[in-house]
């Protein structure tokens, strides 16, 4: 196996994602906060870019779909206070 920067991106993605889900369990942040969207929207779109590489239509729609509900977290956040 050949450990590119792609798969870095992708893990690097996969991390964001656990730590965003691990705050949110300890109660670091809550799940409408801007820090949950961004960190989930960072997340989504490094597994995104990783997909350039080796595409997987499955890992493509679920981290799309994540990246626009977490796009769409920062835009009622964004709403909410403006």
């Amino acid at each position: 196996m050949n450990y590119s920067f792609y798969d870095f991106l992708g893990n690097v993605g996969a991390a964001f994602i656990i730590i965003a889900y691990l705050f949110l369990q300890m109660k670091k942040i809550t799940s409408d906060s801007y820090g949950y969207s961004v960190i989930n929207a960072i997340g989504a779109g490094l597994i995104l870019l990783s997909l350039l590489a080796d595409f997987n239509l499955s890992a493509f729609i679920i981290e799309f779909f994540w990246l626009l509900a977490s796009l769409f977290g920062i835009y009622n956040w964004k709403r909410q206070r403006g």
